[in-house]
């Protein structure tokens, strides 16, 4: 039987989770997501990886989407309180987060569940539920310890988290629960929940937490420093590329369970690359990713397919001049100023060689057919008539 607790911080109580795994009955092993975001990350997978291990030993994951509990915000790791997303962008990640975990989890050993089942309690069941802790035990967190010696506010509402994700562990009749080492406060107070409502508490298996591919803080989208399981193979490989050498051994055994093989790192990151885009899409979208950026990042060429975009809607008043600020904001989705920032720079090129800077106004039929590029990644064919 292999080691269900490799690469684990936390396994509470440290004999609990053997004498369950010991059991000869399948086991019913929670994790709970808040769909605050469009993506699942790879930070997301090293704790999906772990609950895909208990699945292939015979046990049930009990997947908890916390469309509920999104609308309250988990203050997890927070040094403030995070801005709440509207119920529509609730509702639209929740449409994707299956699909995701998917990438991953085996659907036959999976039950997907989501907690605004039994949250929208009636008055009387939620004080019951606010009765069963109190405020002391709550104000021991220490990201609420941290805040309020610093004078940051800490809501009430945030107080009520840890007891709404803690009865999630109820209502499922959780055995086990995993999650990152951020999660422990909650995962435990998952337990007390369980004993207060008579039932036997759960364990608790956390993992690591995935650095950003910056290598400085956690993965995070709000960090913009995450490689999200449904990004394009192109830009999932290139994102792998940038991550700094230390950061690589976390990688290697977080994400694929080994070390990372002997020679120049360079050829260690191409490896993590392929392996991850193979893993996401297939071995052909890796083998393209990885030509695309030696195309783009090795021989400095232009990319086969560009997306167009129409001179016409970027002419000047006079009608015979393009004001390159204007088209760079439009065809690159930035603002004007970044985009003069960018040209100041010498960050903007035309057909691979470098604009200077100092001439913002163009005659359309001197872009006709040519590619523009800003940064590293970004480029539009321009037409006259796309």
């Amino acid at each position: 039987m292999p080691d269900l607790t490799r690469n684990a911080v936390d396994v509470l109580p440290a004999e609990m989770l053997a004498e369950q795994l010991a059991m000869e009955r399948p086991l019913r092993v929670k994790f709970g997501i808040d769909p605050t975001t469009a993506d699942i990350h790879l930070g997301h997978t090293v704790v999906l990886g772990k609950l895909r291990e208990f699945q292939e030993e015979g046990h049930r994951v009990v997947m908890i989407i916390g469309d509920f509990t999104a609308r309250v915000g988990d203050p997890s790791g927070r040094s403030a309180q995070r801005p709440l997303p509207s119920p529509e962008e609730i509702d639209a990640n929740v449409a994707t987060y299956e699909e995701q975990a998917f990438k991953l989890l085996d659907r036959e050993r999976t039950e997907i569940r989501f907690n605004s089942e039994w949250l929208r309690m009636e008055p009387e069941a939620l004080l019951g539920l606010l009765a069963q802790t109190t405020v002391a035990r709550l104000l021991e967190r220490d990201d609420f310890q941290k805040r309020m010696a610093a004078g940051q506010p800490v809501s009430a509402l945030e107080l009520l988290y840890p007891l709404l994700q803690g009865y999630d562990s109820v209502a499922v009749e959780a055995d086990v629960e995993l999650g990152g080492t951020d999660q422990k406060f909650n995962l435990l107070f998952g337990r007390d929940m369980q004993t207060a409502y008579g039932q036997k508490p759960q364990s608790i298996l956390t993992m690591p937490i995935l650095v950003g591919i910056n290598g400085a803080q956690k993965m995070s989208k709000s960090l913009n420093n995450y490689v999200g399981v449904t990004e394009p193979p192109e830009e999932m490989f290139g994102k792998l590329m940038r991550i700094p050498d230390e950061a690589m051994p976390e990688y290697f055994r977080l994400l694929l369970g080994g070390e990372v093989p002997e020679g120049p790192p360079n050829e260690a990151k191409r490896e993590l690359g392929r392996r991850i885009v193979a893993r996401f899409h297939d071995e052909e979208a890796a083998m393209q990713a990885e030509e695309h950026f030696d195309r783009l990042f090795v021989r400095h060429e232009i990319p086969e397919e560009v997306e167009e975009v129409e001179l016409a809607d970027y002419v000047g008043e006079d009608g015979a001049r393009i004001h390159l600020p204007l088209l760079m904001a439009g065809a690159f989705r930035i603002s004007s100023s970044e985009a003069r920032r960018l040209l100041k720079q010498g960050g903007v090129k035309l057909d691979g060689e470098p604009l200077s800077g100092e001439q913002l106004d163009v005659d359309p039929t001197d872009l006709d057919g040519r590619v523009i590029q800003a940064g590293k990644r970004r480029f539009r064919r321009m037409r006259a008539d796309a």
